[in-house]
């Protein structure tokens, strides 16, 4: 914490000497967004250069004063809340002046350049995320007040929290890890009691994009496991794009890609090859839309793709096909088909790419 409280000191000790020198006061952040600042590199993902480029938030220019004031404002509340040793979500910081702050966006983006900024990840600056994500299977651990956690009974989901990132005596016998983008399939898998009937597991769903949490979460389970990691997605670019966010990042988040990323992750279905292989009939398909082209063009572009030649492959049958599916599509083959015939068969004879 007393980094942390440094570092917003050396800022507006910045700010001061400015003003001292009657001088208008700027501050600094990485042009986080820029594909010009990121490079790409297997054993972490995507991650920003050391020599990154940097935009000024200008206290005397009209289109940023506004911006560097809502910063200031949010650098003096987390100053007060490590101070304290308090904490508050990225959602308490909005709702404690709507009308100042603008949007949850606004808040989510300056909180992202303060972290870049100082050099801090966020959970240490006492800003935590609003988690969305569920954790089920052969895993236990020890909370930090002592709570015991068993995630294996049939009918338990564990909401990965913030604080299960400093859980102690995390055990599990699973064999690998399964990554279910959507909610609906992780409940329909619990309901088929997947995890235990196959082989022993872990189950994560950060339904849809992943929070952050969640990424921590699924980073410290490979860390402390090394266990393999499949990814469940649609067939889509939607699905693919969160793919590639759990195992390479995120633009936005590069500064931090080395505590968030598990470049080791598998993309086990579902392949737009499957749909070929299963005879799924093309009425249950959905046709691309503008969008899903575009996204798709963008992703075939990026850096990583080059060095998966597998998924270059399904994504071009995705692309050629300009049709898309959800996995719930597998049901037009049986109701269970996913949990009795699917995944089993994909994990033993090893279906994924």
């Amino acid at each position: 914490s007393s980094e942390v409280l440094e570092a917003i000191e050396n800022v507006i000790q910045g700010v001061l000497e400015s003003l001292a020198q009657k001088k208008a006061p700027v501050l600094t952040v990485a042009n986080r967004t820029d594909w010009r600042n990121i490079e790409f590199k297997e054993s972490v993902g995507l991650q920003m250069i050391p020599r990154y480029t940097t935009k000024q938030i200008r206290s005397d220019c009209p289109q940023s004063a506004p911006r560097f004031a809502l910063m200031l404002k949010i650098l003096s509340m987390i100053y007060k809340m490590v101070q304290s040793n308090t904490y508050a979500t990225k959602r308490d910081i909005y709702y404690s002046d709507t009308l100042l702050f603008g949007s949850q966006s606004t808040v989510d983006n300056i909180i992202n350049d303060i972290s870049c900024m100082l050099k801090i990840p966020r959970r240490s600056l006492h800003v935590l995320s609003t988690t969305k994500g569920f954790v089920a299977g052969n895993l236990s651990y020890t909370e930090e007040d002592g709570t015991k956690v068993n995630c294996s009974c049939s009918t338990t989901v564990c909401i990965i929290k913030q604080e299960h990132l400093n859980s102690k005596d995390l055990i599990s016998h699973a064999k690998f890890m399964l990554i279910v983008e959507k909610d609906a399939t992780f409940q329909r898998l619990l309901d088929d009691d997947f995890f235990s009937k196959v082989s022993p597991c872990i189950m994560i769903t950060g339904r849809g994009v992943p929070d952050l949490n969640t990424r921590l979460f699924i980073r410290k389970l490979w860390d402390s496991f090394q266990i393999p990691i499949f990814t469940l997605m649609d067939a889509d670019p939607h699905g693919v794009e969160i793919m590639c966010v759990y195992k390479y990042g995120s633009v936005s988040m590069s500064f931090e890609a080395h505590r968030l990323t598990v470049p080791s992750i598998k993309w086990l279905g579902l392949l737009p090859s499957d749909l070929k292989r299963l005879n799924i009939s093309k009425d249950a398909l959905i046709p691309f839309t503008k969008q899903d082209q575009n996204k798709l063009a963008s992703i075939q572009k990026r850096p990583y793709i080059a060095c998966q030649p597998l998924w270059r492959k399904e994504l071009e049958i995705m692309a050629a096909s300009k049709l898309k599916a959800e996995i719930q599509v597998l049901t037009s083959l049986s109701q269970d088909y996913l949990s009795r015939v699917y995944l089993p068969n994909k994990l033993q004879f090893g279906g994924w790419v």
